[in-house]
């Protein structure tokens, strides 16, 4: 007995210093986020110094994806580690509605289901305090069981600003009042983003630094309505005036006032972290949920949110992992949001939950340089909606990529090394390779239970179909 004793002494402080050892995690999720938005990647008009130091101090992946080219799927397979189509959550909540459609839409969630344990809850497990901020978009609307789907009910301690809302819908939108659950409506003139922020730093500022934390930081920007400070829409509307449109960005002052009040919030967290001293025990994601809203803010990949092509789904990708990863590194290898719960157990060194995270894989070795690759080839994607383009499916085998649009069977292969903004269609070319893809993808879909798309008896193909929406481009005089 003395024995043992004696040896419950020896553990315990081992096992405080264990649990004290567990990586804080801030995950900055950017909403409407282009692949050609920030310096680090690409972009000349935008001014983002602080997203590029963190790039600078951690790895950047080339060919980061989105699980969905809309927002609540692709949020939804972030916290659950499951592809949309597994999880039957497919379409931004409560998506379109196109009763004369070819094909019906199927009978989809528009919530997570409770039975689920999502990435805030394994954490929450393992001693984690964990705090939401920003955008949820992750319950249904006007049903009996709306108010039991707050992130307060999947695992979050702190919810500021989630509610059932896509975009901003206050009285102020981006300037307050705000109208969120949580968040103080502050003084006239006050902006969203920066208020959010403060609410991020204040979170910071109670934690014991004895207890790891996860701040899921899900940012309302890049959304619509395009909103900027008086401020920053000077200097950019200034700046227009002789810029060099080289690249053939996206020039829109408020747009980019926008991007850098991102900047601006992603330089604070970080600044607090140091004051902190916590920032060398942190790990700091950032990724976005689907690709920008504007066809010019992809850097020259094809498409934009809601379209099959790469510029609704690859993302900027950034983990700053202190003293694991690398400053400065790049990565070629193909990753997905589906992908950061696991990767995240694995760093705080917790046990996998592969009946959870059954879509996920842990990027870790890639992190650490310990492996150029991952054990796998395939990356898939199931839209069975109509939005800006067709219902389709999608798979991306290698530097092969296949698209399959449900309504007619019409086929759209690219060699994406070769060809990366999809620029010529091969399906004819090369059947057989097409083919071979297809077969694929009808195996996934089969294996994960997707929901497919059946012939709508009321299809009326002579009703009047939804207009296109118009966009205005800025342009300098």
């Amino acid at each position: 007995m003395k024995l043992l004793r004696i040896l419950l002494f020896l553990c315990i402080p081992a096992m405080v210093l264990s649990a004290a050892q567990k990586p804080n995690f801030v995950f900055l999720l950017v909403d409407d986020l282009g692949w050609g938005d920030f310096g680090c990647y690409g972009a000349e008009f935008h001014e983002t110094p602080n997203i590029d130091k963190l790039a600078s101090q951690g790895m950047m992946f080339n060919n980061g994806y989105a699980a969905c080219t809309v927002c609540s799927p692709s949020r939804a397979a972030i916290l659950s580690g499951c592809y949309p189509a597994r999880l039957h959550l497919t379409d931004w909540i409560a998506g379109h509605r196109h009763p004369y459609a070819k094909l019906s839409v199927p009978d989809w969630k528009t919530k997570l289901d409770h039975e689920r344990v999502l990435l805030p809850e394994a954490l929450k497990e393992a001693g984690y305090a964990t705090a939401f901020l920003g955008k949820w978009h992750l319950m249904p609307i006007g049903k009996e069981d709306f108010d039991q789907h707050y992130p307060t009910s999947h695992g979050f301690d702190v919810n500021i600003g989630g509610r059932e809302w896509g975009h901003p819908k206050g009285p102020g939108r981006y300037f307050s009042p705000f109208g969120m659950p949580n968040l103080d409506d502050g003084k006239p003139g006050d902006f969203l983003t920066d208020k959010l922020t403060d609410a991020a730093v204040d979170f910071l500022d109670t934690m014991n630094k004895d207890k790891p934390f996860l701040m899921y930081f899900a940012y309302y920007t890049l959304h619509a309505p395009v909103m900027a400070s008086p401020e920053l829409v000077k200097k950019y509307t200034e700046k227009a005036k002789t810029f060099e449109n080289k690249k053939n960005e996206y020039i829109n002052p408020k747009r980019a006032g926008m991007v850098e009040s991102l900047d601006q919030s992603v330089g604070r967290i970080m600044q607090k972290l140091e004051q902190m001293s916590v920032a060398d025990n942190t790990v700091v994601i950032l990724t976005g949920d689907n690709g920008g809203d504007y066809d010019q803010t992809t850097a020259g990949l094809k498409g934009y949110k809601g379209f099959s092509h790469e510029g609704g789904t690859r993302e900027p990708f950034v983990v700053k992992w202190p003293g694991k990863t690398k400053a400065g590194s790049t990565c070629e290898e193909m990753v997905i949001g589906t992908d950061f719960y696991p990767t995240m157990l694995e760093m705080a060194g917790l046990p996998q939950k592969p009946d959870q995270h059954k879509d996920g894989i842990s990027i870790v070795p890639l992190l650490t340089g310990k492996s150029k690759n991952l054990d796998r080839d395939m990356l898939y994607w199931h839209y069975p909606h109509y939005h800006r383009t067709k219902p389709y499916g999608a798979i991306r085998h290698g530097n092969w990529k296949l698209i399959e649009f449900f309504e007619n069977g019409t086929l759209e292969l690219y060699d994406l090394k070769n060809d990366p903004n999809e620029t010529k269609n091969l399906a004819t070319n090369q059947p057989e390779k097409a083919q071979k893809l297809l077969k694929e993808l009808v195996a996934w879909r089969k294996q994960v239970g997707a929901q497919m798309m059946p012939d709508n008896p009321k299809y009326d193909p002579d009703r009047k179909k939804n207009k296109k929406r118009k966009r205005k481009v800025f342009k300098k005089k």
